[in-house]
C-alpha cells in the first residue's frame, strides 16, 4: 500500500494560484517520471502532484528532459539518467530525486545534498532477478546455448553431432567478486548446482570462502562479477587481472560495466585466455565516468559464439519492475508530504 493518499495536504496542494500577470497556475507539485512505468505508478502519484511521465520506451533527448524538469518538484529517474550539478541547476525547484534503481553512481549525491535535494534508491528489489539472470548467463555461456540455437535454426540441421561441448557447474570452482546482497544471492543459487563457491570482497574477510582477488582469479573455473562501481572496483579486471586467470575461464558480469576493461576482455577472448564472456552491463552505460566509451567496443562484439550479451535485463521481471517504480513513487510521496523519504541515501534536513 502507498503511504500518504489523497489527504488534506494533497487537497491543499490542488488549489490554483494566480501569478503577477493574472495567469492561473496549478499549485500542485510537478512530478516528472523520465522513463516508461506501469500505469499503476502514474495513478499512485496523481493525487500528490501533476505527473509528467514518459509514455515511450526510449529516453527523452537531453533538451526535452531539461525542459520538463525545469519546474519539477520531484523526479523519478532510471539508469540512463545523469543527475549532476548542471541537471540540478536547470531544475531549481527539485525536492527529491527518486531513483528506480539500486546502483546510483549516475546520481551525484553530494551535489544533491548541497542543494537540499533528497536522493533515494530501491535497495532490495533488484537482487533476486539479477541473481537469476547471472545464473542464466553463466549457463548460457558455459553450455553454448546461443551458438546451439543458431545451429538448430540454420538450413539443413541434421540433428546431434559431437560439437559445442561446454563446461558444467557441478564440482567447478566459481569465484564471486563482490559479496553484498547480489553476490550472496548468486552463491545461494550456485549451491543448488553443487558448485564450489569462493568469494572476494573486503567486507567478507571473515567468511571461510573469502580469498584474495589474485588467488580467486588464479584458481576459479568461472568468475561472476557482482561488484558495484566505486573507485576501488574500476577496471578491477584489466589486462593484468585477466592475465592472473587460468586459461579457459568463463567470465560473467552483472555488476557494472566498468568493473572490467572491455578492451582487455576482447584481447583475452582473442588469445583464448578467456573461454567466454557474458555481460548484462557495459562500460558506456556508466554515466558517472566522463572518459567512458560511448559504445560497446567492436572487438568485444566479434566473438558471437563465445559471448552472451543482454540489454541490462537484471531486474527486467514485470512485477518486479512495477514494484521498483512504486517504491520510488512512495519515496516521492514521502518527500512531498514533508517526511524523510524511504530509501534515502542522504540527509538534507
Amino acid at each position: 500500500m502507498l503511504v500518504g493518499g489523497a489527504n488534506v495536504a494533497a487537497a491543499q496542494r490542488r488549489e490554483v494560484a494566480v501569478d503577477g500577470a493574472g495567469h492561473e497556475n496549478s499549485a500542485m507539485p510537478k512530478i516528472v517520471v523520465t522513463h516508461w512505468v506501469h500505469p499503476e505508478v502514474v495513478e499512485a502519484l496523481r493525487p500528490h502532484g501533476e505527473v509528467d511521465a514518459n509514455d515511450g520506451r526510449e529516453s527523452w533527448a537531453a533538451d526535452e528532459l531539461g525542459r520538463r524538469v525545469r519546474d519539477a518538484d520531484a523526479v523519478v529517474v532510471f539508469m540512463p539518467d545523469r543527475v549532476d550539478d548542471a541537471f540540478l541547476a536547470a531544475a531549481p525547484r527539485l525536492r527529491i530525486v527518486a531513483g528506480a534503481l539500486k546502483g546510483f553512481d549516475n546520481l551525484d549525491v553530494a551535489a544533491c545534498t548541497r542543494r537540499g535535494v533528497w536522493v533515494t534508491i530501491v535497495e532490495d528489489l533488484l537482487t533476486v532477478p539479477t541473481a537469476d539472470l547471472a545464473l542464466a548467463l553463466l549457463l548460457a555461456l558455459t553450455r553454448n546455448v546461443v551458438p546451439g540455437d543458431r545451429r538448430v535454426r540454420a538450413p539443413g540441421y541434421a540433428g546431434w553431432r559431437p560439437v559445442l561441448y561446454g563446461s558444467g557447474l557441478e564440482g567447478r570452482r566459481v569465484g564471486i567478486v563482490g559479496y553484498g546482497r547480489l553476490g550472496r544471492a548468486v552463491a545461494k543459487r550456485l549451491a543448488g548446482f553443487d558448485a564450489e563457491v569462493v568469494v572476494h570482497d573486503p567486507a567478507a574477510a571473515g567468511d571461510p570462502r573469502a580469498l584474495p582477488l589474485a588467488e580467486l582469479l588464479a584458481t576459479s573455473d568461472h568468475v561472476v562479477l557482482t561488484a558495484p562501481l566505486v573507485p576501488a572496483t574500476f577496471h578491477a579486471l584489466d589486462a593484468a587481472g585477466l592475465a592472473q586467470m587460468k586459461p579457459g575461464v568463463y567470465l560473467v558480469n552483472v555488476g557494472r560495466g566498468s568493473v572490467v576493461d572491455e578492451g582487455a576482455v576482447a584481447a583475452a577472448l582473442a588469445t583464448g585466455r578467456l573461454a567466454g564472456y557474458a555481460a548484462d552491463v557495459f562500460e558506456f552505460e556508466d554515466l558517472s565516468l566522463p572518459a567512458r566509451p560511448r559504445a560497446i567496443p567492436p572487438a568485444l562484439l566479434a566473438f558471437p559464439d563465445r559471448t552472451v550479451f543482454t540489454p541490462h535485463l537484471g531486474s527486467a521481471v514485470d512485477d518486479v519492475r512495477r514494484e521498483i517504480a512504486l517504491s520510488a513513487a512512495r519515496s516521492v510521496i514521502d518527500a512531498l508530504d514533508g517526511r524523510k523519504p524511504r530509501g534515502a541515501v542522504n540527509d538534507v534536513r
